[in-house]
């Protein structure tokens, strides 16, 4: 019989530690691939825009690699949390925040190679 009382921190399987790690490693990729794409936006690639939309989609690149490089190591430390209470993970809005804002670029750029 166990002597923990129900609702003791237990040690989370290292697995499920593993893999939420494998989570916070991927938004820290998306958030250089982001911030690269940036870089590449703002000084790198010979677009022919003028200097205001290239700059609104540089910027937008670079701030949502911030918002992402904060948010990653949060989202790690909650998930370890919640995992080791045993209780069910919270959803995350930021997959949708990151599709919104990659769709917005996207849009820029189709909207900046037209004009």
């Amino acid at each position: 019989m166990s002597s923990e009382a129900p609702g003791d921190e237990q040690g989370v399987d290292y697995r499920f530690t593993l893999a939420n790690e494998r989570t916070f490693l991927a938004w820290i990729r998306t958030a250089l691939a982001l911030l690269a794409g940036a870089v590449a936006v703002l000084h790198l690639l010979p677009l022919g825009w003028d200097e205001a939309p290239r700059t609104l989609v540089g910027l937008l690149l670079a701030v949502l690699a911030g918002i992402v490089t904060v948010y990653a190591p949060l989202r790690w430390y909650r998930v370890q949390r919640v995992m080791s209470r045993g209780e069910p993970l919270p959803m995350s809005l930021l997959p949708l925040v990151t599709t919104f804002a990659v769709a917005a670029v996207c849009l820029l750029v189709l909207l900046g190679n037209l004009l």
